[in-house]
């Protein structure tokens, strides 16, 4: 592929990206914020965590998503008997012949919506662990490969806490970003009543192929962080060592998370090289969820994300 045949396609896999999330925006009305991050969350192949009330279109959001880009979808509603192996499979004797067969479960899709999680047990939510991080799972000894791209969406409530187990800090590490869907504006929901009383609920079309979203991780991972940029994110998460208002904070894992969502940010906005305002746009929402206050009372998602933003306006901004 020549030069001029590589920035045309670069092009042209950037303009898809576009349209996803002009598709998703047809379905969830009044959330391009939210329709944004998710979309950078995607090319920058992480997963995501949304915690949000019921009823605010989670589940509608990922399943919109899966059509927009053409992914596998697979969905799992947590409950506290849940088992691993009923997301990741198990084996089946055949009599007949003698041997066991391995029938694979949801996992094995490319986005798996995970409803609920804090209803899990924690034994069910830890071996999600080993898909997030590397792509893989563990049956009865023998590994099996999760086929790329593969992401988990997440969900749960804030608002019941009865029967539910909180995600340990090891598990809530393997998310990329932390996101609220959030109430909708008036004009946007009653643009959302409208539409269903009138029997003309909008389906996203497909505008991005499996193969196509694989190219564009590659293009996110070579948008290039300059020196400078790249000490101005370590600065930040050196912060949320040091502040005494934290008493754990940000792991490499979560730098490095950073800076694959900086890049992202970056793609999207059709750079190929890494701002601080990538860096400043994206921190509230990689970092946040990846501290812990001295104080309980801090906990609140919003609260640990305005922390961040503040620590984030402390560090001198390189020319």
């Amino acid at each position: 592929m020549t030069i001029v045949e590589e920035i045309e396609s670069t092009k042209q896999l950037s303009a898809s990206v576009r349209l996803v999330a002009e598709r998703l925006a047809q379905v969830i009305r009044g959330k391009q914020e939210v329709i944004d991050h998710l979309v950078m969350a995607v090319i920058a192949g992480g997963s995501i965590l949304l915690e949000d009330v019921p009823g605010v279109g989670k589940t509608t959001l990922a399943k919109t998503l899966a059509a927009a880009v053409e992914l596998e979808f697979q969905r799992v509603q947590c409950t506290p008997d849940l088992l691993p192996a009923d997301i990741f499979g198990f084996s089946v004797l055949h009599p007949q012949e003698g041997v066991f067969q391995f029938r694979p479960g949801p996992i094995f899709c490319n986005l798996l919506l995970v409803d609920e999680i804090n209803r899990a047990s924690p034994r069910t939510q830890s071996a999600l662990l080993e898909a997030m991080a590397e792509g893989q799972v563990t049956v009865e000894g023998v590994r099996h490969p999760l086929r790329p791209p593969f992401m988990v969406i997440a969900t749960q409530n804030p608002t019941g806490s009865r029967g539910t187990f909180p995600l340990p800090e090891s598990q809530l590490d393997r998310f990329l970003f932390q996101l609220s869907v959030g109430y909708p504006d008036p004009s946007s929901e009653l643009e959302m009543l409208l539409a269903s009383t009138s029997s003309k609920v909008v389906s996203a079309a497909a505008a991005l192929s499996r193969e196509e979203l694989l190219a564009v991780q590659r293009e996110v991972e070579r948008v290039s962080i300059e020196p400078r940029v790249g000490k101005y994110m370590v600065s930040v998460v050196g912060l949320t060592r040091s502040d005494a208002r934290l008493r754990v904070g940000v792991s490499p894992r979560g730098s490095l998370m950073l800076a694959r969502a900086a890049q992202a940010s970056a793609y999207m906005a059709g750079r190929s090289y890494v701002l601080p305002d990538d860096v400043q746009r994206v921190a509230p929402l990689v970092l946040a969820h990846r501290i812990v206050p001295a104080r309980t009372s801090d906990a609140h998602p919003a609260v640990l994300r305005s922390l961040v933003q503040e620590l984030v306006l402390r560090v001198e901004v390189p020319v």
